[in-house]
């Protein structure tokens, strides 16, 4: 990237925290070659990506609409003025298949349980910070319903083994996943055939 380039990324965030504008600073190239930066939503058409993350956090307790779900813990919301994508904090569901790979057992019936889950309602999140790929961690609320618990609730989720963020407490989370493995829920019928998410991915990385 050019020095001109570098201080115009520059000049709008200090302006962005000046004026206490929340989200990200995306950039993109756009066909005649010119960098673009902006922090609203990216354009529909062409490759942006988030270069900030999290100038001054959104605006808590604001509502968001979900415009894509992706699978069981990934989907896509637009709000104050930007497009991005959130992974539910705290989660693992089963891996839909992509590029020709097969899907994980219960990964539809956990996209489907998400779906019906979040409907047509406005939702609103607790964030905890950016996680891999530039995406928003949070749960997701929907009134007072936690969707993230509830997906762990219905036996279509386990709790994420890996690194989780400082001030989320799994607590609640762990509790909810015994119960649904003790009691068979969703994906835990598989019993002692049951793969985590995590791998699953290990595995198909291997092939």
């Amino acid at each position: 990237m050019s020095p001109i380039l570098k201080k115009i990324g520059m000049i709008l965030l200090i302006l962005m925290a000046a004026i206490g504008v929340s989200g990200f600073i995306y950039t993109w190239t756009d066909t005649d070659g010119i960098k673009h930066y902006s922090n609203i939503a990216p354009p529909a058409e062409g490759d942006a990506r988030a270069v900030a993350e999290d100038v001054t956090k959104l605006p808590k307790g604001h509502q968001f609409i979900v415009v894509k779900i992706f699978d069981g813990d990934t989907v896509m919301v637009k709000g104050v003025g930007l497009r991005f994508t959130i992974r539910l904090v705290g989660i693992d569901t089963p891996e839909l298949g992509r590029k020709g790979k097969k899907d994980q057992p219960y990964s539809q019936e956990a996209k489907q349980k998400i779906t019906q889950l979040l409907g047509k309602n406005t939702i609103s999140l607790t964030q905890y910070g950016i996680g891999g790929y530039n995406r928003v961690l949070a749960e997701i609320f929907v009134d007072e319903t936690n969707i993230n618990l509830e997906m762990v609730r219905a036996g279509l989720a386990e709790v994420y083994r890996g690194k989780r963020p400082g001030k989320f407490d799994p607590i609640r989370y762990f509790q909810a996943e015994k119960l649904a493995k003790d009691t068979r829920k969703g994906m835990w019928v598989q019993g002692n055939v049951y793969k985590s998410p995590g791998l699953w991915r290990r595995e198909l990385k291997r092939k």
